[in-house]
């Protein structure tokens, strides 16, 4: 049974977006990716959990593969 929320969970979602995308700014697309996999793990660490994030693993492969 899937666990992952897929639902906007942010009262202000476009705040979301924005945060996401201030963050980058400046930065060099090698400095943006280690930016990314840092927040990755720390989010993957903060949901605690295998199978959400096996889930979440399986929706964005999905997303890059043009799907």
């Amino acid at each position: 049974m899937p666990k992952l929320v897929t639902v906007s969970q942010f009262p202000n979602p476009d705040a979301a977006y924005v945060a996401l995308v201030e963050a980058r700014r400046g930065l060099s697309d090698a400095a943006s990716a280690e930016l990314d996999a840092r927040l990755v793990l720390i989010l993957a660490n903060h949901i605690g959990d295998l199978d959400v994030l096996a889930e979440a693993i399986a929706l964005a492969k999905q997303g890059a593969n043009g799907e």
